[in-house]
């Protein structure tokens, strides 16, 4: 006979059995395993990095040469989607003057051929006026884009670009007009806006709104184009929370009415998982005719930020969300991975940066956020790549190469002379932060070369090799031009704890503001150190390291000191100027790299 003191320790021992059993079922359809858990003092959160990854700035904004950025000035802008189809990336996102949702409002799109190398935005939905007569409904006072889906190519191998039209404040509901829908032509040009669904909530319709609804085009294989998207009751599950459905139009029973922001993708097991904001998910064994209740999974720690899953090209799985509840900070974005799709492990970074924001607006969320990525059945770039795209502090449009398969730790020495790189073609095995005017390339002499011409950002270029207690690392560095940052050498460990910060600047090279050593501008200077018994030698000389690490793993060059501003304490709604100065490049700095050998 058992006492009965020893039940509630039966009890316990058996709940972690039970909660394994209820992984990949309706009650928790998706898991994270892991156990990594985010440092909310740090940029990147403390996790290792996706080898890799390549984060890549499309649009920055300017309100002074709106010619540099959007064409408008605008400061406001999110909600991206990305597609790739016939040999070229798309990328839409809305934006507004200066606030969320707030009017005007449209949204524009970008393209690429190789995803690197980002053109000028164009607008796909201009700012909705509506027809002669017709007025705002009680409590709204104006026009904004909104949308959770960006394209959709059609089985007749036509592509198009969507949007929703809403009022301002609250676009949902009784705030939403609806869905419109136009081609895009295969010579970049876009056919004309029509409807495609209006929101049930409300009366609109053909008569009193400022575009036809699609069944009046002349053209057939739009409108077949159209009555495919429609019919796809998983691409329209991305349109729910803006309507709702009252006329039964999707077949999600969302009892809690309120999943927002779909993201899906197929099991390894054939089942689809639906992806929410807050950790929600669900399943469907029919394709989409179905699904079990949405549910929160505990593992998968979020607040209101998008969440984004995916099959990857190599088989695998991947989720990509901001592991953490604090609402207005948004960082880092990460990765997860799986085998199956169900159980999720090996958190690491994508995108760990979270500079300054130059303009002040509403809701403007410090951080990478909003992440999405190429839906399924939608073409595929060449590569062995994952691609993403996000805002960075709702104000500059990012992507995101992921270099599969996900990989955080390396084995064996780093020799790296970039002489198999072509000029400004992908870079192997590093980690780059590249923006519009902060450069990271491997240049015609084949070298790795830092650009930096931003007074309020930098370039960053991150080779993580073979985690050690002792690391010998040699390469050559030029400093061909200078200005007002230092540049920076960080050695750190796995949780980007900087074990050692060798700082350049006006000829001497400081450890700790001491000067141990020095260079001179526009010769090349090659460079020894090595890390042992958590100290730092160079030159032949010994020196005390910025903080105790029991290993390193990675090395980082970046052309303006180390930051940790903004933090969670950053007030994200005081009223504030523009930072002075951010709309112009300053003169720019560069640096050369070559020859890394790391054992």
């Amino acid at each position: 006979m058992i006492h009965k003191s020893i039940f509630p320790l039966l009890l316990m021992s058996l709940m972690p059995v039970a909660a394994m059993a209820q992984t990949g079922t309706e009650k928790e359809p998706v898991a994270y395993i892991g156990g990594e858990i985010c440092n909310p003092r740090l940029h990147d959160g403390g996790f290792r990095y996706a080898i890799g990854t390549e984060n890549i700035q499309v649009m920055r904004a300017n309100r002074t040469h709106p010619e540099k950025a959007e064409g408008f000035g605008w400061t406001y802008n999110h909600a991206q989607n990305m597609t790739y189809w016939n040999g070229t990336f798309y990328l839409e996102f809305l934006s507004n003057p200066k606030d969320e949702q707030q009017p005007p409002g449209h949204t524009l799109v970008v393209t690429s051929k190789d995803g690197r190398n980002w053109g000028m935005p164009q607008v796909a939905f201009p700012e909705y006026k509506a027809p002669k007569g017709v007025t705002f409904p009680k409590g709204y006072y104006g026009y904004i884009m909104h949308q959770r889906m960006g394209f959709y190519t059609a089985p007749n191998g036509r592509l198009l670009i969507v949007g929703f039209y809403g009022h301002s404040y609250n676009p949902f509901k009784e705030g939403g007009i609806g869905r419109v829908a136009r081609e895009i032509y295969k010579d970049g040009t876009m056919g004309p806006i029509y409807f495609i669904r209006y929101s049930s909530h409300t009366t609109w319709n053909q008569s009193n709104t400022s575009y036809p609804f699609y069944t009046q085009s002349k053209d057939k294989g739009f409108r077949k184009a159209c009555d495919d998207l429609l019919c796809d009751k998983l691409k329209t599950l991305q349109w729910i929370d803006e309507d709702r459905g009252l006329d039964g139009f999707y077949t999600l029973k969302d009892s809690i009415n309120r999943v927002q922001a779909t993201s899906y993708f197929h099991r390894k097991d054939g089942k689809v998982v639906a992806l929410w904001k807050w950790s929600y998910a669900a399943l469907s064994a029919d394709e989409g005719e179905s699904w079990s209740t949405p549910v929160r999974c505990p593992s998968l720690i979020m607040a209101g930020g998008k969440q984004w899953g995916q099959r990857t090209k190599d088989g695998r799985y991947a989720i990509c969300y901001n592991p953490i509840e604090t609402q207005p900070y948004r960082y880092p974005l990460i990765a997860i991975t799986s085998n199956d799709g169900i159980t999720f492990d090996s958190m690491c970074v994508v995108h760990g940066e979270v500079p300054p924001r130059r303009f002040m607006g509403e809701n403007k969320d410090f951080g990478p956020c909003y992440v999405r990525g190429i839906t399924e059945g939608e073409q595929q770039p060449e590569g062995n790549d994952m691609w993403l795209t996000y805002s960075v502090n709702k104000e500059d449009i990012w992507v995101s190469r992921v270099q599969l398969p996900v990989k955080t730790t390396w084995e064996g020495p780093v020799g790296d002379d970039f002489d198999q790189i072509e000029a400004g073609g992908k870079i192997p095995n590093w980690n780059i932060y590249r923006t519009r005017w902060c450069g990271v390339y491997v240049n015609n002499d084949h070298q790795l070369c830092l650009t930096d011409s931003d007074k309020y950002d930098y370039a960053r270029a991150i080779r993580v090799f073979e985690t050690n207690q002792k690391a010998d690392i040699a390469f050559d560095l030029k400093v061909e031009k200078e200005y007002d940052d230092p540049f920076e050498i960080d050695l750190t460990d796995r949780h980007g704890t900087r074990a050692v910060s060798l700082a350049f600047k006006d000829g001497d090279i400081k450890n700790m503001g001491e000067v141990i050593g020095h260079y001179k501008i526009g010769e090349w200077k090659h460079i020894t150190l090595s890390f042992e018994n958590g100290q730092l030698h160079f030159e032949d000389h010994v020196y005390p390291t910025l903080h105790a690490v029991k290993d390193i793993e990675r090395i980082s060059f970046r052309t303006g000191e180390y930051r940790d501003l903004p933090d969670r304490n950053t007030p994200n709604q005081q009223q504030m100027p523009p930072l002075p100065g951010c709309d112009e490049q300053i003169n720019p700095s560069v640096y050369n790299i070559d020859n890394l050998i790391i054992q």
